[in-house]
């Protein structure tokens, strides 16, 4: 069971380190010697805010935003959570909080990367339309799945001895 235990809560903190990267790494689009990412556009000497970024023509970067924001957030909650939950259980008894707080956090990193998919080329300058998906991007969409599991995972185990 100890085995079991130190295997989840691995998986958390890398889910969790994944998101961290993903929200806070400038290389969610890049081109050429430009990156840009949910705040910045940079080039190899420095790095500007995304023009119009704070106006309503921009909600889903602001979306997006905040969501990346919320799920680390919630990430992070979760854990906390979890190992509260560890020693206060009942024998026998769900982490199913823990479960619904790391479910509520795939779900925004589901939602935060998909609206920036659909939406990424309209807050562009049009220099960057002919850029590619930097490894952020990829580390967001990847940390999906694992955070959707390490829920899942919560929502199964039960505490015991």
């Amino acid at each position: 069971m100890l085995i079991i235990l130190a295997l989840i809560i691995l998986f958390h903190i890398t889910s969790a380190i994944l998101l961290f990267i993903a929200t806070i790494r400038n290389v969610w689009w890049v081109w050429e010697d430009y990156t840009l990412d949910l705040w910045y556009h940079c080039n190899s000497t420095n790095c500007y805010d995304i023009p119009n970024s704070a106006t309503s023509d921009a909600a889903y970067l602001q979306t997006v935003q905040a969501t990346m924001i919320l799920l680390c957030c919630l990430c992070c909650v979760g854990f906390f959570v979890f190992i509260l939950q560890l020693f206060r259980l009942k024998q026998g008894e769900r982490f199913v909080f823990t479960a619904i707080i790391q479910l509520l956090s795939a779900f925004c990193v589901m939602t935060g990367a998909s609206i920036y998919t659909a939406e990424h080329l309209n807050f562009k300058d049009k220099n960057f339309k002919n850029g590619e998906y930097g490894y952020a991007f990829v580390v967001a969409w990847v940390a999906f799945p694992m955070t959707l599991l390490s829920g899942l995972m919560y929502l199964v185990l039960r505490k015991r001895k």
